[in-house]
Order: C-alpha cells, then structure tokens, then sequence
C-alpha cells in the first residue's frame, strides 16, 4: 500500500474505489500530475470515473494538507503527494517536467537578515529552473 493511502486510511478517510484509484495514480516518487493527467491515469484504471470526481478527490487531498497543489510559470496546476515531507522543485523551463529536490541545510538561512526587513519568514520556497535532459539532447 502507498504512503499517501496508509496516510489517508490513518486518518480515517473513506475510500471509495474512486478515491482509492486517484491517491494510487499519485503514488510514487517525483510525482506530479495535473488533475487531466490523473484523470486519464485513474479513467484506465476505473473507466467510469469522471473528471469532476478527480477534481474533487484532489480539491480534498489538498485541503487535508495529503497534497500539495504546484503553480509554475502559469501552467496548469500539478498534484504532489510529498506533502510532508520537506523539499524544493527543479523545473524544466520548456516541457513543465518537475523533480523534487531535496537541499542541504536550511534554505532560510540563504536569507541574510537585512534582505528580511523585518518579516517573521514562517516558509520558503525555492524553485530551480533549467532545460531537462529530454529537451537539451539533440535531434
């Protein structure tokens, strides 16, 4: 069983085969899906899921703090199960592919305190961009 699933059935979430097949099309590592992605993943699983359940499904694992909701560059939004587990994004600038990243340290402590102008920083977020391997080989 998945990390997400054991999580969700730890928190006494119910499971219906709908929900079921969404938090298994999440599972993995560097997963992040945009809710179409999930939804044609979960539909060859289950074919009679719709769209506007995995829209709820992932509204709901979002809320619960299961998933994490990722924004880049005005793309659509992609669904990350490492919720809670502390990490940062490598994004590819041309194809939207996104890996997690796990830094050394904390990454506050790249803030020095004059560039805080006071603010009591409660999170950081940093994103690497670059060209994947996939995009740079040649034709």
């Amino acid at each position: 069983m998945s990390d997400l699933l054991e999580r969700l059935r730890g928190r006494g979430w119910r499971l219906t085969a709908q929900r079921r097949v969404v938090a298994e099309v999440l599972d993995g590592d560097h997963v992040h899906y945009t809710a179409d992605e999930v939804h044609a993943l979960a539909s060859a699983r289950l074919p009679e899921i719709s769209r506007a359940t995995v829209y709820n499904t992932l509204g709901e694992l979002v809320s619960l703090g299961e998933v994490l909701e990722v924004s880049t560059d005005g793309r659509a939004k992609r669904y990350d199960p490492n919720a809670h587990h502390e990490h940062q994004h490598l994004v590819c600038s041309q194809c939207g592919t996104i890996r997690d990243v796990h830094l050394q340290g904390d990454p506050l402590s790249a803030l020095p305190e004059p560039e805080r102008y006071g603010f009591q920083v409660s999170e950081v977020t940093v994103t690497y961009r670059g060209i994947c391997p996939t995009c740079s080989a040649p034709s």
